[in-house]
This record gives C-alpha cells, sequence and structure tokens, in this order.
C-alpha cells in the first residue's frame, strides 16, 4: 500500500541516486513488489532496466546514466559496488580529451549479477578503497590519482591523453605534486609513468 510515508521514503532515496531506485528498495520504503508494475502504468514510475526504476517526477540530472548504472551496481544494502574508472573517470573530472565508447567501470573481484552485463558498460575487476574514489549522485568515480594508475598499468589509451590527463590534474589542483611523486615511486606504475610525463614536473 502506498502511503504519504511510503512516498516520502522512496523520494528520500531516489533524491540521492539522480531519481533511479531499484525494486528492493522501493519494498524496504514499504511499496509491495506486487504494485510496482502499477506505479509503472500509472505513470509514476518509469522502468529503466530490469529492477531498476526512476521517479518520473524527479528532474532528470545531467549525469543521469551514471547515477543509472550506478545504482545497478548496487548490492541488496544499497550500496554501489561499482566505481567509474579509467576513461570515464576521466571524462567525469573533464581530464584530457579522450572520449571512451563504454563506460568503464570497476567492480570488486568476483563481482557476479544473474541478469545480463548492460553493452554499454565495460568492466574490470579489482579492489578500489574508500579514499580513492569520491561519492556522486548515486555513484562512484574513482578520484585522478587512483584513475592514472589505472591507465597506465592498462595502457590502453594512447600515452598522449594520460600525459594531457595528468598535466591537467595538476593544473586543476586534482593531483597535487607530493601525490605525484607518490605515483612515480610505485612499482609497475613510476617507470612507465616517467616516460609518459617525463621527470621534470
Amino acid at each position: 500500500m502506498k502511503t504519504k510515508n511510503t512516498e516520502s521514503a522512496l523520494f528520500e532515496i531516489a533524491s540521492t541516486q539522480g531519481g533511479y531506485f531499484t525494486a528492493f528498495q522501493a519494498m524496504n520504503a514499504g511499496l509491495s513488489n506486487m504494485n510496482h508494475l502499477y506505479h509503472v502504468r500509472a505513470g509514476n514510475w518509469i522502468r529503466e532496466w530490469r529492477g531498476i526504476y526512476r521517479l518520473v517526477r524527479f528532474p532528470l540530472q545531467e549525469d543521469a546514466q551514471y547515477s543509472l548504472w550506478g545504482v545497478w551496481s548496487m548490492n541488496r544494502k544499497g550500496i554501489p559496488q561499482g566505481v567509474y574508472s579509467h576513461e570515464t573517470a576521466l571524462s567525469l573530472f573533464e581530464l584530457s580529451d579522450v572520449q571512451p565508447e563504454k563506460l568503464h567501470m570497476t567492480v570488486p573481484r568476483g563481482y557476479r549479477r544473474h541478469s545480463e552485463i548492460p553493452k554499454v558498460l565495460h568492466l574490470h575487476h579489482s579492489i578500489i578503497e574508500p579514499f580513492e574514489y569520491e561519492e556522486r549522485n548515486g555513484y562512484r568515480v574513482t578520484k585522478p590519482s587512483r584513475t592514472i594508475v589505472d591507465l597506465v598499468r592498462a595502457m590502453t589509451v594512447s600515452p598522449e591523453f594520460i600525459k594531457q590527463a595528468v598535466e591537467q590534474a595538476i593544473d586543476k589542483g586534482y593531483l597535487t605534486h607530493a601525490q605525484f611523486r607518490a605515483l612515480k615511486e610505485m612499482k609497475r606504475v613510476g617507470p612507465r609513468l616517467k616516460e609518459i610525463v617525463g621527470d621534470d614536473r
């Protein structure tokens, strides 16, 4: 049964996630899963993906697609398991001119989904610590320092884009000189990073 309390609870959840929410979150807010189809047909919700909905009355945000797939990656506790990374993280921080064809997301090792992986996503598997990402509108994105590490290790983009990203991250204050020096001392990262960027910054 839908009440003002359940409606408010659902809106509170969705408002921190770009208007999106999972079927499980709707149930936790007090809405029976038997009524989900009704809310879609009544024009209250839009079904965006299997088990994911968006409130019609919630304004669509500029970063809506990131919120959608961030919610898709959530576990049953409503905690995102995926973190946007690699080229997508560069794009979200507006570092370099790289334009990824897919959304790059890093998920924990052993991450499994019972449904198909959306074709728009390219999944990487690794551990990302809380201090290595920032929380946004229902999704997470790796900070520039971790993003650079991932890109140098993967080398899936041109070195010129990595160099541009480093320079812009430093210029915009996302990456301190101390952090950059630390990156240059990292195993498997430092030597290659020095080749790409040079050792004069």
